[in-house]
């Protein structure tokens, strides 16, 4: 059994929170040093999956000069791997001192992404979102954060690092994630390149990052094992974190879900069993760029179980001559 899925998410389309907060007073800003947005750390439990668009005109472009954007996406799309690891408490967090604007929350965390979806939360975009006015004409809004756990109230002074809430998917989202856009006097500002910068992404960018963040297109998001091919879906919802199968299983599967992967790639995926056989091995170079990218391979149980032990998969993404994924999993089957 071998089969490879390329899919493209349908992303959220951004609107402002509701709800006007009352006065107060902040010390105004000529500039701002951004903290992250979110409780993780980059490149182990969470990961940037779209930049904000560069490009003008209809087509798209990050500040890489790469394509993790969309046409019209102003803000930068900070994720987590599923709604499992949603469901434990990811907090949001002030990117820097300020007080708060406008609040929104009370909108339901669901999969955005069919059409009747996109109309359901038309003008609630956003989902549940924190404006936070940062003085001298800064703003930063933070959308998607989960039902019921907005921690902040408009008129708050918060500080960088104040938690707002938690990482959601209210409104237009199709994955758990927080979305942040910056702006200065009402314009969108690209924190990875600041507000000086003209459009496209070949400019000489002045980052806003307090530590800068590096330009990260393309990665791993997660990996493991089922019993039979897995749904995207299924995998945004955090099922198939299994450490053990029977081995009266139907099939053993070993996937890979990664982003940013482009045309011309070259995947190396290999399923071994308990004695170090290898019983797949498939290479062979992507069809198509694509954000989003399921793989799989796997081996049918025949008539007898499959052999007891650990199984493992390996995984190797390459671009010319640099490895961009080099993962390993395993699993005992019993």
């Amino acid at each position: 059994m071998h089969r490879r899925i390329f899919l493209l998410l349908s992303f959220c389309v951004i609107g402002l929170v509701a709800t006007v907060g009352s006065g107060y007073a902040i010390q105004a800003s000529s500039s701002l040093s951004l903290g992250l947005p979110i409780s993780c750390t980059l490149g182990q439990d969470c990961f940037i999956l779209l930049y904000p668009d560069r490009d003008p005109g209809p087509s798209a472009v990050d500040f890489g000069c790469g394509r993790m954007t969309y046409d019209g996406h102003q803000g930068t799309d900070f994720a987590i791997s599923d709604r499992q690891v949603m469901a434990e408490g990811i907090a949001v967090k002030a990117v820097a001192a300020g007080a708060v604007l406008r609040v929104r929350d009370g909108v339901a965390d669901q999969v955005s992404g069919a059409p009747d979806q996109f109309f359901e939360t038309r003008g609630f975009e956003c989902g549940n979102g924190v404006v936070i006015d940062h003085g001298d004409g800064w703003e930063t809004q933070y959308c998607h954060l989960r039902q019921g756990s907005v921690a902040v109230q408009p008129g708050d002074t918060v500080s960088q690092g104040t938690v707002l809430g938690l990482v959601g998917m209210s409104g237009q989202a199709s994955f758990p994630h927080v979305h942040l856009s910056v702006r200065r006097q009402g314009r969108i500002v690209d924190p990875f390149v600041g507000p000086e910068a003209g459009p496209g992404c070949q400019v000489n960018p002045q980052t806003l990052w307090r530590q800068p963040l590096s330009y990260v297109p393309t990665g791993l998001i997660r990996s493991g094992f089922a019993q039979r091919p897995p749904e995207l879906e299924e995998l945004w919802a955090g099922s198939f974190y299994a450490n053990t199968l029977p081995a009266t299983s139907p099939a053993l599967v070993f996937w890979v879900q990664s982003y940013g992967v482009l045309q011309g790639d070259v995947e190396h995926i290999q399923l071994i069993d308990p004695n170090g056989q290898i019983v797949l091995d498939e290479q062979h170079p992507l069809p198509a760029s694509q954000r989003v990218w399921l793989s799989f391979v796997g081996k049918r149980a025949a008539s007898q179980p499959l052999a007891s032990g650990y199984w493992q998969g390996r995984y190797r993404l390459t671009r010319g001559q640099k490895t961009l994924i080099d993962q390993q999993h395993q699993i005992l089957v019993e």
